[in-house]
């Protein structure tokens, strides 16, 4: 008999995908799916010893729209929406064949998602317009630990000192703080103590936003269950709600983050729509010990 010590590595084909930094690894789940998904994240997310990434993220077949979405960040936690993974899967379905549809619904943990997909010259996707649905501001729903049925602008403690944070959710819960100059912030410190703080029964995902004029901001993102990364969609979304409701940014903007830009526009029916790139890196084949 064959010990499991010498069994035969399964192996999973992947994608590496990217959407402005925002870098997940990308398996086709549409005829099967691995198993034990929360270690297979954690060891194909490793940039030593795996493939490399913020994460993966499942393309899956759906009862109820076009795809489905799972993922999973690079410590094993399972997300509910990501809007940087979202584009990347319109991209992905298309590029490979798997529709022909230039508007498609993806079904996520935070609900169905609609991207209406941008070509370019070439005939692939070139960027994707998502609509991220309507924010949750009240902080029940966030969830957010509050006194108000809002969280806008509210001091909260750090061992840095106070810092003033506005509570929004887009699928998952983001707190935003604006500042005066993001190289000013000691973002290795506040990032990971801010996400875990008590106020947030989840955890949520932190950013910190300059805004440079009302429709242009920087913003740099310490997300939940990953650390930093170079882009994050919904935590754009969840600041630009953030900018409008405090009166400092008009309904539309470009946000710079280190990834690159994303457009997002909180339309007057109270929609939030996100547009931005997609990009593959290379295709793969992971080896994973049995």
């Amino acid at each position: 008999m064959t010990s499991s010590a010498t069994k035969a590595p399964e192996v999973i084909k992947f994608t590496k995908m990217h959407g402005i930094g925002n870098d997940y690894i990308y398996i086709n789940c549409m005829e099967s799916m691995p198993d034990r998904l929360p270690e297979l994240a954690i060891e194909m997310s490793d940039r030593h010893f795996g493939v490399g990434g913020d994460g993966i993220v499942l393309i899956c077949p759906s009862e109820v729209a076009d795809f489905k979405m799972r993922m999973f960040n690079n410590d094993g936690s399972e997300a509910r929406m990501c809007g940087n993974a979202s584009r990347c899967i319109a991209k992905y379905v298309h590029d490979h064949h798997l529709t022909d549809l230039s508007r498609i619904s993806l079904e996520t943990l935070s609900g169905i998602k609609v991207l209406s997909l941008n070509m370019s010259s070439d005939g692939e996707v070139g960027s994707v317009t998502v609509d991220m649905g309507e924010p949750e501001l009240t902080a029940k729903a966030v969830p957010v630990i509050s006194g108000t049925e809002r969280m806008i602008e509210q001091e909260v403690p750090t061992s840095a000192g106070p810092v003033k944070v506005t509570a929004v959710s887009m699928g998952n819960p983001h707190g935003v703080i604006f500042v005066d100059r993001i190289e000013d912030v000691d973002f290795d410190r506040l990032g990971p103590e801010l996400e875990r703080h008590p106020i947030w029964p989840d955890r949520a995902n932190i950013e910190f936003l300059q805004v440079i004029s009302p429709a242009e901001a920087r913003m740099r993102v310490w997300e939940r269950g990953t650390g930093e990364t170079l882009a994050c969609g919904t935590g754009a979304c969840a600041s630009a709600v953030a900018a409008v409701l405090t009166g400092r940014c008009d309904r539309r903007l470009t946000i710079h983050l280190r990834g690159g830009d994303l457009i997002i526009e909180w339309a007057p029916g109270g929609h939030v729509m996100m547009t931005g790139t997609a990009a593959e890196v290379f295709e793969g084949s992971y080896h994973r010990q049995r």
